[in-house]
């Protein structure tokens, strides 16, 4: 018997829905740069990681 059971989950409430602040940063530097949908659902997917590689090639 879990103490917690009749609570839910809500996260950290720093998303919306499933995406977080990276996935969303990530989607408007990607439609930015590309105005393309399905690489804006790309990096989307990737988040953070696709952020770290902006700033890395193209800088600040």
């Amino acid at each position: 018997m879990a103490i917690f059971s009749d609570k839910k989950k809500r996260g950290c409430g720093c998303g919306i829905g499933s995406f977080g602040i990276g996935s969303i940063l990530a989607m408007i530097i990607s439609w930015t740069s590309w105005h393309s949908i399905l690489w804006t659902l790309f990096h989307g997917f990737l988040g953070w990681f696709y952020v770290i590689y902006y700033l890395i090639v193209y800088g600040f």
